[in-house]
């Protein structure tokens, strides 16, 4: 047996391993979420929606001061807008992926746990959907370019282009993952509604970073120079596009909750310690460019350009100190 049959077997059994994990832990949006239990319910003035100082937003100044029933109703907007952009990313990711399932052979070791993949997100769509309509205010999610041009360029791009959607998928899924671990290991979640919802997402989650990751290295020495030079170059620039979706409020956010420029400058990405949370989002996915040979002199400088260069991850979701 060679080397490349080694590397394949081992790939075909850690794709399996997922998928047995997959069948013998998941969730369901219904019946693992306690929507009508009373300490769940969602009332008015409750101020277990005041934003943590865990949040971004949650720790200025200018939130701080707030009266107390507009504290809640921006914690209640944010929560509701952060769940719909996820919920948005997830249906563009279920597109993608069933696209990228029409394109496999029989026998093909990706096929099944895309499949679980899907499922899974299914069932996060369903659960970030329930919050926002039990939430009650109508927001719009991710700005309108997102809405309108991304869900196109991934169907092309995962039926033509799959190693680049594998690396848009880490894009959105990143973000997400390290903000919400943030939140959970800093003990300060509010309503117990986010607190399960992100339980559920993070513990799923895993399993679909982990996916992507295992993809990625799997086809990484497959790729021509001309396609890894780029890939090097592009992928950065992804991971920054779409976390400025995910993590930034849109600018009808901004003017539904007269957030003031300055306070959205100093939060998102002007102030040293915004750079620095913007530079820790990304060590997880600097070890994967590092171990893909994707980190090459120009790559680096595009990471540095972006605000997102910084020491890798010694493993992953290491926790970020200092």
């Amino acid at each position: 047996m060679t080397a490349v049959d080694d590397a394949r077997t081992l790939y075909r059994d850690r794709l399996h391993a997922l998928s047995t994990a997959s069948v013998h832990q998941h969730f369901d949006a219904f019946l693992d979420i306690p929507w009508d239990e009373p300490e769940y319910a969602i009332v008015p003035d409750d101020p277990r929606w005041v934003l943590p100082d865990a949040d971004p937003l949650g720790h200025t100044d200018w939130y701080k001061s707030l009266p107390l029933d507009r504290q809640i109703h921006i914690g209640m907007y944010r929560q509701a807008s952060m769940v719909k952009v996820g919920l948005q990313f997830e249906q563009i990711l279920i597109s993608g992926l069933m696209q990228y399932a029409l394109t496999l052979p029989n026998d093909s070791p990706e096929f099944r746990y895309s499949t679980h993949e899907a499922t899974e997100e299914c069932h996060h769509t369903q659960m970030f959907q329930e919050l926002v309509n039990r939430i009650g205010i109508d927001v719009p999610g991710g700005p309108a370019w997102f809405r309108k041009i991304v869900p196109v360029l991934t169907l092309f791009a995962s039926r033509s282009a799959p190693f680049g959607f594998f690396v848009g998928v880490l894009a959105g899924e990143e973000p997400i993952d390290h903000m919400q671990k943030g939140v959970l290991r800093a003990g300060s979640v509010g309503h117990p509604l986010v607190q399960r919802l992100m339980q559920i997402h993070i513990a799923e989650e895993a399993r679909h970073i982990g996916f992507a990751h295992q993809y990625l290295e799997h086809k990484a020495p497959r790729l021509g120079r001309f396609e890894k030079a780029s890939i090097s170059i592009l992928m950065p620039v992804i991971m920054r596009l779409l976390c400025d979706v995910i993590m930034k409020p849109s600018k009808q956010m901004r003017r539904d909750l007269a957030i003031p420029d300055e306070v959205v400058d100093a939060v998102w990405w002007n102030s040293e310690p915004s750079r620095k949370a913007l530079r820790d989002t990304f060590g997880d996915v600097r070890m994967l460019a590092g171990e893909l040979g994707l980190m090459n002199r120009v790559s680096r400088r595009v990471w540095r350009t972006l605000g997102i260069d910084g020491r890798p991850s010694r493993y992953r979701s290491e926790p970020s100190f200092g």
